[in-house]
């Protein structure tokens, strides 16, 4: 891999989108059907996968911020894994990991940001994966446990989280010989192998159901919902009839039925439940959306969301303009790091 950074230009929808360390334009062409690409990367502060030390970010948990703690709990519930395993050599390794599209990279880098720990990486991988990653025991046991125990996930994968916290803190027990912790997290780890659809606890408070947006609001809060769709969320257009397109929002969830509701009450909208997700597609329930994420997402999804929202509220929507549009929003997850990119490692305070 090159060792030298490179810059590229990202021309996209006529307009020049600031994200802070990236900025975006994209000129589509609708004669020649081809997109032109114009970008500036910024690459300061982008470092390799080596673990961030305390000091270098650290504010504060989250700059003590309810709102960021939810956003990162939501996105925890749609990307986030916990793994622990044991190598050849008998040593239990234990990560927390949240991956996405390498086109993403700057929402991973916006929550090592505030997390204040970890590393963030493209692996060489053939689907493109960037993933932000925490492997030290302290760190995970110091600012990981702490957040879930007192904000629980509101997926399934709470229980991943109770397997993981209860494994890791084994392994960390000085009072428990080597061969009483292998038996210990080998019998946990047997059992969280073990698939589960149950509902989390954390619904328990409304006796799991969810009547009404006062009942869903006592679980779940709108920054949930957006971190959530920062890394489950699509906004696209799709073809009806030869003359017509629809805007759509879609979430990617499995058999979560009473999370599906909450999300519904809280962004007022109606849905159609397919196996593993929900489509919404009225005019009305999308200019729900359009107002609910309106400058709230952080990720490249805010790209897309701004794009597709900007030709919904557009006055006139000629077939032609949409379907130039919907060609547009195809290349989005184009935009991303050079196979030639290197992280630079950050300067050590």
């Amino acid at each position: 891999m090159n060792t030298s950074s490179t810059k590229k230009r990202i021309e996209l929808c006529k307009n020049v989108i600031d994200m802070g360390t990236i900025r975006l334009s994209f000129r589509y062409d609708s004669q020649k059907k081809n997109c032109h690409y114009l970008s500036s990367l910024a690459c300061k502060g982008f470092e390799n996968s080596s673990e961030t030390k305390r000091g270098e970010f650290y504010r504060g948990p989250f700059k003590n911020s309810t709102d960021n703690i939810d956003w990162f709990v939501g996105i925890t519930d749609g990307a986030g894994t916990f793994h622990f395993c044991q190598t050849k050599k008998g040593v239990w390794n234990f990560t927390f990991k949240i991956a996405q599209s390498n086109c993403n990279l700057r929402l991973l880098y916006h929550i090592k940001s505030l997390l204040g720990v970890g590393s963030v990486s493209v692996p060489n991988s053939k689907d493109d994966t960037a993933e932000f990653v925490i492997l030290k025991n302290q760190h995970l046991i110091q600012y990981i446990l702490p957040i879930f125990d007192k904000y629980p996930l509101l997926t399934s994968k709470h229980f991943n989280y109770i397997f993981f916290r209860e494994a890791i803190l084994i392994f960390a027990d000085p009072l428990k010989s080597k061969e009483q912790k292998d038996k210990l997290i080998t019998d946990i780890k047997m059992k969280s192998e073990c698939s589960t659809n149950e509902i989390s606890p954390a619904w328990g408070i409304i006796d799991n159901t969810v009547n009404s947006v006062q009942d869903a609001m006592k679980v779940m809060s709108k920054s949930w919902v957006i971190g959530f769709t920062e890394v489950e969320g699509s906004f696209y257009l799709v073809k009806k009839d030869p003359q017509l397109l629809l805007h759509v929002f879609e979430l990617t969830i499995k058999h979560e039925v009473i999370v599906l509701k909450a999300i519904a009450m809280i962004l007022q909208i109606n849905f159609i439940l397919h196996k593993t997700s929900v489509v919404v597609t009225d005019s009305n329930d999308i200019q729900h959306i359009v107002d609910f994420f309106h400058k709230k997402l952080k990720g490249m999804k805010s790209l897309e969301y701004r794009i597709w929202a900007r030709s919904f509220t557009k006055k006139k929507k000629e077939f032609e303009y949409l379907i130039d549009i919907k060609n547009l929003m195809k290349n989005i997850p184009s935009i991303r790091q050079d196979k030639t990119f290197k992280l630079k490692k950050n300067k050590q305070n």
